[in-house]
């Protein structure tokens, strides 16, 4: 039985987010190669290569414990994750038409309601969960969480607009496509969310893994399913998009794009695909950290995503060009994000305190 340990768990949750927050800067780095090609390389080291060794490495007897899992989880699990698959694609797709601070805004902020609410209905303990010692707190939080990101949205909307103003003066600035990245980013929001569904369906799977010693590491178990599944989408969608519009041959092309950047292209990929991962691996061990309360790690999660994403886009100087009043809602919707994992981890760990009978 591990101990719960919400401090801990919002600081492995904030890894996480730093990690995902980040997963997108390599590809900058990429050069003489199409999205579909950089996609298609990360998307293979993200969701198959390394969520296949980290599980062989830290889940003992694995594939012991996916043969002890119902047929029913498993197939579930990998579906719903294909169907998430869907919605990285779209993702993807989104920040360059809108820019990452808008597009982790409203896809993540979408993912994180739904992500949340839709497995306590699917249970029936939305009521049992917030009447516990510290729920009511939880729910503060969780309301403050959204009020964070509803202020990073507006910030993010202001900030569109400063730009265009600018593009208008002075030809200056950021050239937005706000009809096709809002439509990428709300699918991409739906369908994030089904990805934190199908880690809540694939539940039983970990707790095998559990059994077998995994410890904080158990969740690498559902996890590989869940990634799994957005891999086959991924992988069947850019392959077909590859060999349509002749892009595959960028993997070999040493005569085109050089040697050295084919090199450079694959590590920056790979890191990519290493950073995506590393959201999720963090998620799990602080999931199981989190005690009565671990329905909220993911509104806690891509709270962080939404938190750092914007830091990221501070440093990139996505927010150079803005009005003042912009960059003032920005700091003020970051405090209130803050806020919000203050009081969600002080809920949780009072429900961990009652849980241990202190």
């Amino acid at each position: 039985m591990i101990s719960p340990n919400p401090i801990t768990g919002t600081l492995l949750h904030a890894l996480g987010g730093v990690s995902a927050s980040t997963c997108y800067v390599p590809f900058q780095k990429t050069n003489r190669w199409s999205w579909n090609t950089y996609w298609l390389v990360q998307a293979t080291f993200a969701w198959l290569i390394f969520p296949i060794v980290i599980g062989l490495l830290t889940v003992p007897d694995l594939f012991g414990v996916f043969s002890k899992a119902e047929a029913s989880v498993i197939t579930q699990t990998v579906l719903l994750g294909g169907v998430y698959g869907f919605g990285g694609m779209c993702f993807g797709y989104a920040i360059k038409h809108i820019g990452y601070s808008l597009t982790y805004t409203i896809s993540i902020g979408i993912s994180a309601i739904l992500g949340t609410i839709v497995p306590l209905l699917l249970h029936g303990t939305m009521v049992e969960h917030f009447s516990k010692p510290g729920g009511g707190i939880i729910l503060s939080g969780m309301c403050l969480s959204v009020v964070g990101i509803s202020l990073c949205g507006w910030a993010g909307y202001r900030k569109e607009n400063d730009l265009k103003r600018r593009t208008n003066d002075d030809n200056s600035g950021v050239q937005f496509n706000m009809q096709k990245g809002l439509l990428l980013t709300l699918v991409a929001g739906i369908l994030s969310a089904v990805f934190g569904i199908s880690l809540e369906i694939g539940a039983p799977i970990a707790a095998i893994a559990a059994e077998h010693g995994a410890g904080h590491f158990e969740g690498n178990a559902n996890l590989l399913l869940s990634t799994g599944g957005a891999f086959i989408t991924n992988f069947i969608w850019f392959t077909v998009v590859g060999i349509r519009q002749n892009t595959l041959k960028e993997l070999t092309a040493v005569k085109t794009v050089g040697k050295g950047t084919l090199a450079q292209n694959f590590t920056m990929s790979i890191l990519s695909g290493a950073l995506w991962y590393g959201q999720f691996f963090f998620y799990g061990m602080a999931h199981v950290r989190m005690g009565p309360f671990k329905f909220a790690s993911w509104v806690i999660h891509m709270s962080m995503l939404i938190f750092f994403s914007y830091l990221v886009g501070l440093v990139m100087k996505e927010w150079k060009n803005v009005s003042r009043k912009t960059y003032v809602t920005l700091v003020i919707a970051l405090l209130v994000l803050v806020a919000s994992f203050v009081i969600m981890t002080i809920g949780s760990s009072i429900g961990a305190e009652t849980v241990s009978g202190h």
